[in-house]
């Protein structure tokens, strides 16, 4: 992947003059005042490593596997966030691992615990390196380095019960290589989150991953049936059954913990037969409002779609795929939603057939295939805009949040007026005006849906600076507005004190012994998650 942004470098494509005007007058977007650094240029800190630790750690997973050159410690710094990017792009280096351990078994990820932990040497488990939260930066402070812990090599499909529809997989498998394997026993995850080209399985379970067909296929945390994880004081199993009722699920100690606690090496995992048919297509509702409650009938009461997603009506108006038309719509006729159905052809017509008369009885106008499967077509791509606006001078993010349907009307509100409050330009009578911030209902159950906002600005001379404090200003709103600091993004570094005042008090305390525990030396990713 793009050390410097995201996915394949060959995809990246630059903004038409058209897009780029538009930005200017929209917003005052202007080109920043120095190119991003080349790769040449990242600023790197010395290696700490010392010889003795890197002759035990080469004997752990064998001399290849442990690099120490420039390419594989820069590649390992940090995730995908926006501040992520903007300090690589800056050719900021800092934050680099000292080495890039690759280990191949179970057995080798235990023992470089275990030398880490002898040698006080954090640990950053590493699937895709695509977290936007801030999950990839360990540190420093108290240890005698940092390592980060690719699980790539980890790849295997260790088995299939196709009697009980599950799989064992490792957890280094990245999502396509994963389907791809399921495939040939005809069987697949359903899981499709927009890091899917490049995020791995061990990741979806490390951040309680949420996928773009959640609605049918539910959450990543939903498929996890058992874990095997390596901790400093030892292997974790759980999970032996369906569902049980012996004891507290300690499966839930690991997922969203975010290598906090331990590394998941493998996982078995519910299975569902590859769809014979995959139909999407596009409804129009007149507000966001309307197809809101739209959206909260056919959660509710069912037959649940797929996928089932709402744009604004920003975020629609901008996201069209011609100027002024979608599938034939106005830019200013309301809000899309995009329905999608997998499965068996007569269960498709089943779930189409009474979804649309849900749909269409609560304002919804149909609009046909062409905007189901533009979204399908390009859902995991927007990344590559996101470096296209940052090259081009603007500000842009994400940040997502969930919480119950009544609430869903306050918390919208609150983020929406942060954001515009916080991003505004400093001199209002200069060129360019107020951020544009756009939503979508991204994963609806039958008591709430996620929030997925994205916000872009122009940027201020400390784009950092800029971002930190409306993402300061954005999660103290979302805990007032009632929602939650994250639905599938998970805590990082940027979520820690937001988090901590979500479980309160005697949560973190919980947390913390889980935490001294499994890993009394501290060197697990340290500095994230645990507030």
């Amino acid at each position: 992947m793009l050390w410097s942004g995201w996915g394949d470098p060959a995809k990246a494509a630059e903004l038409p003059e058209s897009v780029r005007k538009l930005l200017r007058e929209l917003l005052g977007v202007r080109e920043p005042a120095r190119p991003a650094a080349s790769f040449g240029e990242v600023r790197l800190r010395a290696a700490a490593l010392s010889p003795l630790i890197l002759a035990d750690l080469r004997r752990a997973v064998g001399g290849e596997h442990v690099r120490v050159d420039d390419d594989a410690r820069i590649r390992h710094t940090r995730g995908k966030s926006t501040p992520d990017l903007l300090r690589m792009r800056d050719g900021d280096g800092s934050d680099a691992p000292d080495a890039v351990l690759l280990p191949g078994s179970h057995d080798e990820v235990l023992e470089v615990l275990r030398i880490c932990a002898h040698h006080r040497v954090a640990v950053v488990p590493f699937g895709g390196g695509t977290s936007v939260v801030g999950g990839l930066v360990a540190s420093r402070q108290g240890f005698a380095g940092v390592v980060a812990l690719d699980m790539a090599r980890l790849n295997r499909l260790i088995s299939v019960d196709t009697e009980s529809m599950v799989a064992e997989l490792e957890a280094g498998l990245r999502a396509p290589q994963a389907e791809q394997l399921l495939a040939r026993h005809g069987l697949t995850l359903g899981h499709f989150p927009q890091s899917y080209e490049y995020a791995t399985l061990g990741g979806f379970a490390a951040a309680r991953s949420s996928g773009q067909a959640s609605a049918g296929f539910g959450r990543f945390d939903d498929m996890v049936v058992g874990v095997t994880v390596a901790t400093p004081s030892g292997t974790l199993e759980s999970g032996r059954a369906p569902k049980s009722a012996a004891g507290p699920d300690l499966r839930q100690l690991v997922l969203g913990s975010e290598g906090a606690f331990g590394v998941v090496t493998s996982m078995r995992l519910r299975v569902r037969r590859a769809p014979a048919e995959k139909v999407y297509e596009g409804w129009r509702f007149g507000s966001f409002s309307a197809g809101t409650a739209a959206l909260r009938r056919v959660a509710q009461e069912g037959p649940l779609p797929t996928v089932l997603r709402l744009s604004d009506e920003t975020e629609t108006m901008v996201g069209l795929a011609k100027p002024g038309e979608i599938g034939g719509v106005r830019p200013d006729a309301g809000c899309l939603a995009v329905v999608g159905y997998e499965g068996e052809a007569g269960d498709v017509a089943y779930r189409r057939e009474r979804t649309a008369e849900t749909l269409s009885g609560l304002g919804g106008v149909y609009l046909g295939p062409e905007p189901g499967e533009a979204w399908s077509h390009g859902r995991f791509s927007a990344p590559y805009l996101r470096d296209a606006l940052l090259s081009a001078g603007a500000t842009v993010e994400t940040l997502e949040t969930a919480c119950f349907w009544s609430g869903i009307p306050r918390l919208y509100d609150a983020v929406r007026l942060v954001l515009s409050v916080a991003l505004a330009p400093a001199d209002l009578s200069g060129p360019g005006g107020p951020p544009l911030v756009m939503c979508h209902l991204s994963h609806v159950y039958g008591t709430g849906a996620s929030l997925y906002f994205t916000v872009v600005a122009s940027q201020t001379a400390d784009p950092l600076g800029q971002w930190d404090t409306a993402k300061r200003a954005v999660n103290e709103a979302i805990g007032l507005a009632g929602g939650t600091i994250s639905h599938h993004h998970g805590v990082g570094r940027d979520h820690k004190t937001a988090y901590a005042a979500e479980i309160g008090e005697l949560g973190v305390e919980i947390l913390r012994a889980v935490k001294e525990r499994l890993d009394p030396a501290g060197i697990l990713n340290p500095g994230v998650l645990i507030p």
